[in-house]
């Protein structure tokens, strides 16, 4: 007898695009991700509008920026005609009702490939949530529906949440990253945006993948600042730490939202072994995302979105 009959929605799966400023061509797969791609301004309202067709209302977008645009304060991230706010534009004017979830974080635009502003070899915490702020305001106004600090800087959905108030922007939602580890898994997604530390990593500002207690402590506090969703990444290897911040969100705040981030390397791992016809192609899909929010998600990024609707419609 199933314990449970998972029914996940199709508004609770959330799909990142990868979108380029200059790409060879309109779309390229990125060759540690199979069938994910690389796309063009034009070619990335086309995906959005196609995963809306099959209901999905929610796309998360990333950024790939040429080397030239970067700096070690990633001010090409605060232009408002950058390639995220032109990109929001156009995905609202074709899709005006696909939920659009922005990336607030500097490595994209980073020289240094950090989440933060980098002075004399170390990441400047305050600075860069100066930046981080201004990077939130340009994408507010643009149009994005939930900002996503992901660069874990301590303090910044309080700044964040507090500048939207003070410019008019209080419908914008805010999902933190509040439980983002320090993991093996995020090789793929560097590479998709070629924005990999170029000195040290990220363990300075990054959760150690042995610590849960940490996470519920983080939970906290961005309740505490205004954040309207948590999210744990990676997802599968920290199924235990998700139900232990869906009770504790539970506890304090029960309309605060569950994210779960199934991440480049989760992916790349499932679908090579796809592509290798070593695992079944419906339960590979299905199992992990049901697990993930069998364990406490409420909504789920995946870059298996699309696959798993069909996996489920068969």
């Amino acid at each position: 007898m199933r314990e449970n009959v998972l029914h996940l929605l199709k508004s609770r799966l959330i799909l990142p695009l990868f979108v380029v400023e200059e790409p060879i061509r309109d779309i390229e797969e990125i060759p540690s991700m199979k069938k994910c791609y690389r796309s063009s301004l034009k070619e990335t309202v086309k995906i959005a509008k196609q995963a809306e067709e099959i209901g999905i209302t929610g796309i998360a977008l990333f950024p790939a920026v040429p080397e030239r645009k970067k700096n070690s304060y990633g001010t090409e991230a605060l232009n408002d005609r950058g390639i995220i706010p032109e990109t929001i534009r156009a995905i609202k004017n074709e899709c005006p009702n696909v939920k659009i979830i922005t990336d607030v974080a500097l490595d994209p635009y980073s020289s240094d490939g950090h989440d933060g502003v980098v002075v004399d070899g170390q990441i400047v915490n305050d600075l860069s949530v100066e930046c981080l702020v201004k990077m939130a305001l340009a994408q507010a106004r643009a149009g994005a529906d939930i900002l996503a600090p992901s660069d874990m800087m301590d303090r910044r959905v309080y700044h964040i949440r507090s500048a939207l108030d003070n410019e008019g922007y209080r419908d914008v939602g805010i999902i933190s990253y509040t439980a983002k580890y320090a993991s093996s898994f995020y090789g793929p997604f560097r590479d998709a945006l070629q924005s990999a530390p170029k000195f040290g990593d990220k363990k300075t500002y990054q959760m150690d993948f042995r610590n849960s207690n940490e996470a519920i402590k983080e939970t906290i506090l961005d309740i505490e600042e205004g954040a309207d969703a948590v999210m744990v990444k990676p997802a599968l290897s920290y199924l235990d730490v998700i139900a232990s911040v869906k009770k504790k969100t539970r506890e304090i705040s029960s309309e605060t939202l569950v994210m779960a981030y199934q991440v480049s390397g989760e992916y790349s791992i499932l679908r090579n072994g796809l592509e290798d016809n070593i695992l079944s192609t419906k339960e590979a899909i299905l199992e992990p995302i049901d697990s993930i929010y069998r364990a406490g998600a409420d909504c789920i990024f995946t870059y298996f979105a699309i696959d798993y609707l069909a996996s489920k419609a068969s």
